[in-house]
């Protein structure tokens, strides 16, 4: 393959998970068993620095229609609310018509609270299911993969365009790229929001790695690539929101110089070996004594006879799940409160989802796949907790 970022043919092996499933494949009962596996495999680019998986599975399989919805969780829709008003505040607050596009807009959450500030909006969303929920909820909605030709299509340039937790799916990534260089006004701003690579390996969260996510950026690494399109970030920084994201800053190269904290943030990759081959090698081992940890910790409360729930069907708990090899011997139910959900099986591992409030016993332990909203869950569950129900956090940032 060649390195989706820069080109280079000069890419080695640097985490290995297996085989898995589509993760955002829940499966209904009729399909349990029947479900495709694919490699999972990261390769590193010695060109560019880039992490990325070797093996793409089609667009249409992982964006025609899922199950996932942003408005799920209060912490995300919070996050999203501060980010619209951060942006309008630093850039837009005094011009009296404005604009937003979002690309894989799901649900409309970011989109409410630019709505909520004046914006006139548009959102590009891919799934069915989430553009049709977007539309109802009074989000305009476009559905559709956006690229360059979707954006001729829309015809308009836009003050902003945001781009939460998507940018890293792309498989048309420069016809992406270029489409948002095409779409933005001379004077807007692209917010692309990410998951960082460097927080990844720090906090141990392989289970961020799955098939829709085909890149993993450092800011050096996505960096190298609005530069291919003429675009260039100014200014970023690490927001808490899934265990370390970046919220950055970009506009059309030449037209802002970076800031201090974009320069030190850089300098930091650096310092932390953070987009060396090295470090993922790192990585690797310290996933691979995860799973012995983990797996003992469950077979140990499985022999106490604890009743042990999953807390979450996230997508990335599948990659942990399937990796750890844990299934229905460890865990009788995952709990869901996404009633899209309901009555499906985890890919891979089938294990059968429940809806929380639906739920008709309390488990011993709850094993948190969910673990990036530790806060959150906690303190909507302080009554079990009070009662003695053990939270256990497989992935668990200490900051």
């Amino acid at each position: 393959m060649i390195c989706r970022v820069c080109d280079s043919t000069d890419l080695v092996p640097a985490l290995d998970l297996g085989m898995h499933p589509w993760c955002n494949h829940f499966l209904r009962t009729e399909e349990v068993g029947h479900e495709p596996f694919y490699p999972l495999r990261v390769v590193h680019c010695q060109g560019c620095g880039t992490a990325q998986l070797n093996f793409t599975v089609p667009k249409e399989t992982m964006f025609g229609d899922h199950t996932y919805l942003s408005g799920i969780t209060r912490s995300l829709g919070e996050h999203f609310g501060g980010v619209a008003r951060e942006v309008d505040q630093k850039f837009f607050a005094q011009t009296p018509v404005k604009s937003v596009l979002d690309i894989g807009s799901n649900d409309g959450t970011q989109l409410k609270h630019f709505q909520a500030l004046g914006y006139d909006v548009l959102g590009v969303e891919s799934s069915t299911t989430t553009a049709r929920i977007a539309n109802e909820a009074g989000v305009p909605t476009l559905h559709a993969f956006f690229n360059l030709d979707t954006a001729r299509k829309i015809g308009r340039k836009f003050h902003v365009i945001n781009a939460a937790g998507v940018f890293f799916h792309l498989e048309e990534l420069h016809s992406v790229t270029d489409g948002i260089r095409e779409a933005l006004r001379d004077d807007g701003v692209f917010v692309v929001q990410f998951l960082y690579m460097k927080r990844i390996v720090e906090n141990g969260a392989f289970d961020q790695i799955y098939h829709e996510h085909l890149l993993y950026y450092n800011l050096n690494t996505i960096e190298v690539l609005l530069a291919r399109h003429g675009l260039a970030m100014f200014d970023a920084y690490l927001a808490p929101i899934h265990g370390g994201s970046i919220v950055g800053w970009v506009t059309h190269r030449g037209r802002c110089e970076p800031t201090e904290r974009l320069r030190a943030m850089r300098q930091a990759e650096v310092d932390a070996r953070s987009n060396e081959l090295s470090t993922y090698r790192e990585f690797a081992e310290r996933v691979r004594q995860m799973k012995e940890w983990n797996i003992e910790y469950l077979g140990r409360a499985k022999r106490e006879g604890k009743v042990v729930f999953g807390l979450g069907a996230p997508a990335k708990g599948n990659t942990l799940l399937n990796y750890f090899g844990v299934g229905t011997q460890y865990l009788t139910y995952l709990v869901e409160r996404n009633e899209l959900r309901r009555g499906l099986f985890s890919p891979g591992m089938h294990i059968p989802i429940v809806i929380e409030r639906e739920l008709a016993e309390v488990p011993d332990l709850y094993y948190v796949l969910a673990w990036n909203f530790k806060k959150e869950i906690l303190a909507r569950n302080k009554a079990l907790l009070d009662r003695g129900v053990e939270f256990f956090f497989p992935v668990d940032p200490k900051d």
